[in-house]
């Protein structure tokens, strides 16, 4: 492989987590609509990417950007009809090789008709199985989780998501 030094990579350096629920009466686009300015990203574009935090990356408070931000984000989504239980969430930890030398973050999604601690059950798994997937060793597992009971006569939706920030 070339050295990747001569090339220009977008490498965040701040993440942060945001989440939102909300109803609507009209669709289930609305309501997804509705849960996105909660979690305060409803009036950027949302560019999905994969789960990695980069080594040096640091977890900051949850901030709101510009009107119009191209935004990158790692997101978990769940939207339902009524009477629907609907969670989506996200796990997010450092792995470390077994000898110390490198060290990054990793994100999991996770989405269902599911209650909370059904999907944190499965969000643990799903990062304990990134880990392996890597023979690196998982640190501490921090996870969110937005679930909703859509009553009768609404469509809901969940958004969990990382803000991945250059």
């Amino acid at each position: 492989m070339k050295e990747s030094n001569a090339y220009n990579f977008i490498i965040p350096k701040y993440f942060f987590i945001t989440s939102g629920s909300a109803l609507s009466k009209i669709s289930k686009l609305n309501a997804f609509d509705r849960a996105l300015m909660k979690a305060g990203l409803g009036q950027c574009n949302l560019v999905p990417v994969s789960s990695i935090i980069p080594p040096n990356a640091k977890l900051i408070d949850p901030i709101k950007p510009p009107i119009g931000s191209i935004v990158f984000v790692v997101m978990a989504r769940m939207d339902g009809d009524p009477s629907d239980v609907i969670s989506a969430g996200l796990a997010w930890g450092w792995i470390r090789s077994k000898d110390g030398s490198l060290r990054y973050g990793i994100i999991v999604e996770g989405h269902g008709n599911k209650d909370r601690n059904a999907l944190i059950e499965s969000l643990k798994r799903m990062c304990n199985e990134m880990a392996d997937a890597r023979d690196m060793v998982l640190e501490k597992i921090n996870i969110k989780v937005e679930s909703l009971s859509v009553p009768n006569g609404y469509y809901g939706s969940v958004v969990v998501a990382a803000v991945l920030i250059p």
